[in-house]
């Protein structure tokens, strides 16, 4: 476990002096720039030895694997976001645990986050997942809102007993007019969270950014990085 940890101190160090070096040359307050860790694929001794690093904010974009993990790490202080595809038949379950859901993308969803936010009595953060690669059918390869439903979108989100609307968030798509063009999607991604906080001013959280490109993201003058592969490395497949 020792050696475990002295493993992921020495990536954690890497990516905040990353962090930090992207907000200097942007003109930022380091502080401005939240870091999240995602640890799918990671086990619970990991988020354990994470957090007795100071990470406070981590990630999972399945459900399977984030209720057991989150169930075991219980005793700890953290923030939990749930940033994967979520499809309503698990929202009983991420609501659980979730303090931030930043894939909302449909009115559907929507529906069925605030009914299992009131059932329990809790509050879930919202960011919408903006598909800045949408085609036809409004949304992206991997989920999300087009831009031109960002607007509606949010203010179902607003109205919704039990969720709050914070902000955006995206990932660089693979395909379309943005394809290889993180620091143009993310300063995108920046001018409709501009066009968000004049109707919504509360709403100014923008996660965008992973470690292949978080700086982009803090150029750009995104809120929060969901960083994985940088910190907890590549996890061998199993067989």
């Amino acid at each position: 476990m020792t050696e475990r940890k002295d493993e992921l101190a020495g990536n954690l160090a890497k990516v905040e002096e990353r962090v930090a070096r992207a907000c200097e040359a942007a003109g930022r307050p380091r502080e401005e720039v939240t870091l999240i860790v995602v640890t799918k694929t990671y086990p619970a001794s990991d988020v354990r030895i994470l957090a007795d690093l100071g990470v406070r904010e981590v990630a999972e974009n399945r459900d399977q694997d984030a209720a057991p993990k989150a169930a075991e790490c219980a005793d700890l202080s953290l923030t939990w976001h749930f940033v994967g595809q979520l499809q309503t038949n698990k929202v009983r379950s991420v609501v659980g645990y979730a303090g931030v859901v930043q894939s909302v993308d449909r009115g559907r969803l929507v529906t069925a986050l605030s009914k299992e936010a009131e059932r329990t009595g809790r509050e879930v953060g919202c960011l919408l997942q903006v598909a800045l690669d949408a085609g036809a059918s409004g949304r992206g390869e991997r989920g999300g809102v087009a831009p031109g439903g960002v607007e509606e979108l949010a203010a179902l989100v607003a109205e919704s007993p039990g969720l709050r609307l914070d902000g955006l968030m995206t990932v660089a798509p693979l395909a379309g007019e943005y394809a290889g063009r993180e620091r143009a999607a993310f300063d995108r991604l920046m001018d409709l969270s501009t066009d968000l906080r004049r109707a919504h001013p509360a709403a100014n959280m923008v996660s965008a950014g992973m470690s292949a490109d978080l700086e982009q993201a803090v150029a750009a003058g995104a809120t929060h990085v969901r960083v994985g592969t940088a910190v907890l490395g590549v996890r061998p497949r199993l067989g």
